[in-house]
């Protein structure tokens, strides 16, 4: 059996595509029921192979700039693919650091368990560090498959319900500024606008692709509805908010009446505000779903009775990898001065993080060099990669036992180093 990895030519995008699930019809994503949106039915529901036309109109997108794939290819047949986005993320600073973003990615059935996903991520990973990209990330389908490759969850997001009776505010008073039910042309405008500004401050939250917002339309989408768009305008007229969401239809009487909130951002706690007083007092609903928001959801501290919003689900949202320690470490900012010494014993993928560290930091600016001495504490690539936007616990993490401290209050330390208020959030994957 010869294996080769390698990257895809033109005349091969097609077959690389027919081996990703989303492609050929295949499950791709973990299957759970009302998991991420706001039916009662499992999601996400199957599809249908892709076309040739399809799939020839992708396979120009695949040679695209900043789409990376590679392939595997056994006995000269190409059986599994995968391919890395050339992305920024927003990091502590705040600042935007490139990072490859794992996406497209499949082995057909008759080839797994041959070392094939974890070729292709060492040639993507390989390939991401001559492009200058000290970060990896993904979306992960499922939760045992990345943490071999050094993946490990950075940020988290939860879905839940809120009864329309129990939406009470603390603060009932009106908005400064104005609400409007806006249709899809001037959705499209609104989103890259607010987000552009959300993602300067938000910690953990992605550059968009151009064209993320083309799609919104105001056409029904089965028995879903057609999507609806709110904006908000301060006392100037100026947009600072924006939201989408959907009434479905269910054949179900006890799920019928739910309003699904399916993106929500403010610049302002007034906009914000102004669009969860609506959205959750809309005439004829009686439940509200949002399915894809951040942990740390002020909305709860708004409500007179905060148990009201019951968090329905929770669960990984945005999965990091550390390829370039010192560089990775470097390029985000901090809010204390101080110096922590840690070893990284096993990096197989990426052996020149191996080793001892001292990494010390101010508000202006941070270092992290080699060193020889005892350290402070040990953990694994995975740990330091949650740790590295700040919304991981040290403590958590040394419980588990993935982080072994060497001397008294070095777990204490390390938080103290890494963590940021509020949580780290990303909006979408990839």
């Amino acid at each position: 059996m010869k294996i080769e990895i390698r990257p895809v030519e033109r005349s091969e995008a097609v077959e690389y595509l027919k081996v990703l699930p989303y492609a050929n019809g295949l499950p791709n994503w973990e299957p759970a029921p009302a998991s991420w949106h706001g039916g009662p039915e499992a999601w996400p529901p199957p599809r249908t192979p892709a076309t040739e036309q399809q799939l020839e109109a992708w396979a120009d997108e695949v040679m695209a700039d900043g789409f990376h794939p590679q392939a595997a290819f056994v006995d000269g047949k190409l059986v599994g693919g995968s391919a890395m986005l050339s992305l920024a993320i927003t990091v502590p600073g705040p600042r935007a650091v490139p990072f490859g973003g794992v996406t497209a990615t499949g082995v057909i059935a008759t080839h797994r368990r041959r070392g094939l996903l974890r070729g292709m991520m060492q040639a993507m990973f390989d390939e991401a560090l001559e492009r200058g990209e000290p970060l990896a990330a993904l979306s992960a389908s499922e939760g045992g498959i990345y943490g071999r490759f050094g993946f490990s969850p950075a940020t988290m997001r939860a879905r839940w319900e809120l009864d329309r009776n129990d939406a009470r505010f603390i603060n009932c008073e009106p908005s400064v500024g104005s609400l409007e039910l806006v249709g899809a042309a001037v959705a499209r405008q609104a989103w890259p606008l607010i987000h552009q500004q959300i993602r300067q401050r938000q910690i953990g939250e992605l550059a968009p692709d151009p064209d993320r917002w083309d799609g919104l339309s105001d056409e029904a989408a089965g028995t879903d509805g057609p999507m609806r768009y709110l904006v908000h305008r301060d006392a100037d007229g100026n947009l600072d908010g924006v939201a989408n969401f959907r009434l479905p239809w269910s054949p179900l009487p006890e799920h019928t009446g739910a309003l699904v909130v399916e993106g929500l951002l403010a610049l302002t706690q007034d906009a914000y505000r102004a669009m969860w007083m609506l959205l959750t007092d809309f005439d004829l609903t009686r439940k509200i779903v949002a399915p894809n928001r951040p942990i740390d959801e002020p909305l709860r501290w708004m409500l007179r009775n905060p148990r009201a919003m019951r968090i329905t689900r929770q669960s990984d949202n945005l999965w990091l990898r550390i390829l370039d320690l010192p560089a990775a470490l470097t390029a985000r900012a901090y809010d204390t001065t101080a110096e922590l010494t840690f070893a990284i014993e096993d990096d197989s993928m990426c052996p020149h993080n191996v080793g001892a560290w001292r990494l010390a930091v101010s508000p202006k600016e941070a270092t992290c060099t080699r060193m020889d001495v005892r350290p402070d504490l040990t953990m694994d690539i995975q740990s330091l990669s949650s740790l590295y936007l700040g919304g991981m616990s040290a403590a958590v993490l040394a419980g588990a036992g993935r982080i072994r401290p060497h001397r008294l209050g070095a777990v204490k330390d390390t938080a103290r180093v890494f963590r940021v208020d509020p949580e780290p959030f990303n909006t979408f994957g990839f």
